[in-house]
């Protein structure tokens, strides 16, 4: 009987550690493991998308332009547009708040995404592990449901 007990007490504890050390281990070591139960697949050529993503009051709209060849990424480009000023969104467009030293550095901010953004795509090869800039998330909103909507005209049904 006391054998029986100190087997059983062997495994418990054996039982005990392991779980500890697994849930004690490194987090991104658990968030590598990945469940993937479709695989995307692209058709090669080249797909525009656009979007205004959640921002609909305002008159800017983000263009994505996708080349694909042999199922991968090969160039991004980016614009976002100001459909009532009939201009694109540039290194310039800070002049119209001149005047509000917060909207320059936001404009300036969204410059430098809006520069990034297709370089990352490229380098990912997916858009959700392409990561905001920090302050440009107007513009990283509008780059990814622009690519998104691109995207999905290029998916092998």
């Amino acid at each position: 009987m006391i054998i029986l007990k100190n087997i059983f007490f062997a495994v418990f504890i054996t039982i005990a550690v392991s779980a500890l050390a697994f849930l004690s281990g490194p987090k991104a070591d658990r968030e590598n493991i990945i469940v993937q139960d479709t695989i995307v697949r692209y058709h090669d050529g080249i797909f525009e998308g656009e979007s205004q993503h959640i921002y609909k009051d305002e008159p800017y709209w983000g263009k994505v332009q996708i080349r694909i060849e042999k199922g991968q990424l090969t160039s991004v480009r980016f614009t976002i547009r100001d459909t009532s000023l009939h201009e694109t969104f540039n290194q310039f467009y800070e002049k119209h708040f001149e005047k509000i030293p917060e909207y320059v550095e936001q404009c300036r901010n969204d410059w430098k995404g809006v520069q990034s953004y297709p370089a990352r795509f490229l380098e990912k090869q997916n858009i959700d592990k392409v990561d905001a800039t920090s302050g440009a998330t107007w513009s990283y909103n509008i780059f990814k449901a622009s690519a998104d909507s691109a995207l999905k005209k290029a998916i092998v049904k």
